[in-house]
């Protein structure tokens, strides 16, 4: 792709809560993103006011979406669920020669834009899932413990957060439970019981018990690291208490079609995300830890904001990484793309340095 001076970026998905999130601080910045989405009245109403330009497209036209971005340099692609939404959008951005990023926490979604590595490669397009709190935090603390123990075998992540959570995540987790527990192990991402590990995790404010679920570094770990085992953890209410039986049961349950119809229909109607002064108040914790085969192993961890004000901010800082760094073409995680150290650049990020024991 030959980059133009004036670089043109798009946000997709710019009325969905994210999507605000990462417009508004756009123009806080001194950005002007195209805003686009597929709802007329929507994108329309809040792109107006701020006197952006924006476009109107739905994915389920291949042809369109290449047109729609003809003279567009990168995507921030915020429309989930990207389960959906995503494979749409990279084909689009390989036709017209977009850099292509999004917020996806779904390890399905990473698994197939890693899969178009070789037609990003030929296309000059860089395909950059993950960009927000998914994965940034873990994705670089995962690469900084690597770095410090190049025999390691196992990887633990792990993080707590509190504050609210948006309807867009809502669903995706949805979608998600019905999946049941994964992880890697030798390599493979394989299928496990949800919360089929716990333990306890020594994170800044203090230890705290934990238990795996099925996060997105299953997938971009192992290729930030190469560490052949990775299991992801969360310090979640009821998470570390749940049995195999009962997770089992859950699975099944949400696997129905009515339950998940039903169940996005509602999270739809009643959830709006936190506002502005619940986020103000909110903040995240991560952990990493490598472990070698005799036993050594190194740890780090970091203190962030809110993981929806940390999204947007990783956002912004991607865009204009790609456009200052230019990563090498193909799909990257965010540490492959960047460097470990991108996490340093976010607004209040604390790093706990890694340490040996």
């Amino acid at each position: 792709m030959t980059w133009r001076i004036a670089m043109t970026w798009m946000i997709y998905g710019a009325s969905g809560y994210t999507g605000r999130l990462v417009a508004d601080l756009a123009l806080d910045r001194g950005e002007r993103p195209v805003l686009a989405g597929r709802d007329p009245g929507k994108v329309a109403a809040f792109a107006t006011p701020r006197g952006l330009p924006y476009r109107v497209f739905d994915l389920g036209d291949p042809d369109a979406v290449a047109e729609a971005l003809r003279d567009v340099d990168v995507v921030a692609h915020c429309a989930g669920p990207f389960s959906a939404t995503s494979a749409p959008m990279v084909e689009g951005c390989l036709r017209a020669g977009a850099h292509y990023l999004d917020i996806t926490g779904e390890i399905d979604v990473f698994e197939a834009v890693f899969a178009r590595h070789e037609d990003a490669s030929r296309a000059g397009v860089v395909l950059l899932p993950g960009s927000g709190f998914d994965v940034v935090p873990t994705d670089c603390l995962a690469a900084m413990v690597a770095a410090e123990l190049p025999t390691a075998t196992h990887l633990d992540l792990a993080f707590h957060a509190s504050g609210g959570i948006s309807g867009g995540t809502l669903k995706s987790a949805l979608e998600g439970a019905a999946l049941g527990g994964r992880a890697r192990i030798e390599g493979e991402v394989r299928a496990v019981p949800m919360a089929w590990r716990r333990r306890e995790i020594p994170f800044p404010s203090g230890p705290r018990r934990v238990a795996s679920l099925p996060w997105g570094d299953v997938s971009t770990a192992y290729r930030s690291t190469g560490i052949g085992n990775i299991t992801t953890f969360a310090h979640l209410p009821g998470l570390a208490r749940t049995g195999r039986r009962s997770a089992r049961l859950s699975q099944v349950v949400m696997g129905s079609h009515v339950v998940q119809r039903l169940g996005k229909a509602a999270i739809g109607a009643a959830v709006r995300g936190p506002g502005r002064a619940t986020r103000s108040r909110s903040w995240v914790e991560v952990y990493a830890e490598a472990t070698a085969p005799d036993g050594a192993s190194v740890s780090a961890a970091l203190i962030g904001p809110d993981t929806y004000d940390l999204t947007a901010d990783a956002v912004l800082r991607a865009v204009g990484a790609l456009r200052s760094e230019r990563p090498a073409p193909g799909a990257h995680t965010p540490a492959t793309a960047f460097g470990a150290d991108f996490v340093r650049r976010l607004h209040g990020v604390k790093i706990i340095e890694p340490a040996h024991r």
